[in-house]
């Protein structure tokens, strides 16, 4: 182990690994066992928050059974489906360590891995994020998942040189200061990012999915997607630019067809392109209604305090059996 990491390790040996658990009943055990043999042998003590996201299967079970059997477990269980930010945002306000480290539940993001991301994480950077080799992924997931992050590039401002990835460590007051978030429809990276600028990445192997299939949908996918309205605005500027430009267009079409009318009174007037144009700006103007009421609704949403989640139970290892 790096230096670096010797010298945090020495000042506080506490790493919280933060885990969102969704039909993980098969996986959880082993990767909370193998995450704490890798930790143990690199000098540091593994605290695990592990937050069971309703999952329909044995998921919290396990997750008591590793309470019983493990120190410095923590679990959480969710009363309904929240998604995966939600649960790590909630998986934050149960930490208590001085680096706070998120993987997946599936074994794609390996604990064999752990050493290289904590040595990354160097003392002019807040943030280490994993930067897969090869995603094992289908082919439209890679595609999908590539567009994702060129569109937050240029509607929330996420660092070019940076590839993001849920495989990441950071420092306690980056994670208090994303869990401190208290609005709807939370997005991690769009917390990181604006909580700190100091990001790095480090190239991390990406496994195989051990057991089943993503819990993500097309539908869920997009609908996590859509969160980044939370943290930009240029669609509402993009809805104002457009309009103008429209309105220009459209001065300058009035103006071509008064002056052809003027020298030429006998033109017939185009029922076709009266048509293109009524139906054009009337798409627009509904597509941009729509942006403005995503915005209006998320503002009533947060106005109306609809939580992130909630608990319905938390066991920890301390607790009394």
């Amino acid at each position: 182990m790096s230096a670096t990491a010797n010298d945090t390790k020495n000042a506080d040996n506490v790493l919280s690994i933060v885990i969102p658990c969704y039909r993980s009943e098969k996986t959880i055990g082993k990767l909370v066992r193998m995450t704490r043999e890798v930790l143990l042998g690199l000098g540091y003590e593994p605290e695990f928050v592990l937050v069971n996201d309703c999952s329909p299967d044995g998921t919290f079970a396990e997750i008591v059974k590793l309470r019983d059997e493990l120190p410095h477990i923590v679990g959480v269980d969710f009363a309904k489906n929240f998604g995966q930010h939600a649960a790590i945002l909630a998986g934050m306000r149960h930490v208590s360590g001085s680096l706070v480290m998120i993987m997946d539940d599936d074994m794609q993001t390996h604990p064999s891995q752990c050493e290289t991301l904590l040595n990354a994480l160097t003392p002019d950077l807040d943030v280490v994020f994993g930067e897969y080799e090869h995603r094992k992924q289908a082919w439209w997931r890679r595609l999908g998942s590539e567009f994702n992050v060129w569109t937050k590039r240029v509607l929330a401002h996420y660092p070019k040189d940076i590839v993001p990835s849920n495989f990441m460590v950071m420092r306690r007051y980056v994670a208090d200061a994303i869990a401190a978030y208290g609005a709807p429809y939370p997005l991690t990276l769009g917390l990181i990012f604006r909580a700190t600028s100091k990001v790095g990445n480090v190239s991390v192997k990406h496994f195989d999915r051990e057991v089943g299939k993503s819990g993500y949908t097309f539908k869920s996918l997009v609908k996590l997607w859509s969160n980044v309205i939370n943290f930009s605005l240029v669609p509402l500027r993009v809805a104002t630019i457009t309009g103008a430009i429209m309105g220009g267009v459209g001065l300058l079409f009035a103006l071509y067809i008064l002056i052809r009318k003027l020298l030429n009174p006998a033109i017939q007037m185009g029922w076709s392109s009266l048509m293109v144009t009524i139906l054009v700006c009337s798409g627009l103007t509904i597509l941009f209604l729509g942006i403005v009421g995503e915005y209006v609704g998320r503002v009533f949403m947060t106005i109306n305090d609809v939580p992130q989640f909630v608990i319905r139970n938390t066991v920890r290892s301390e607790d009394p059996r």
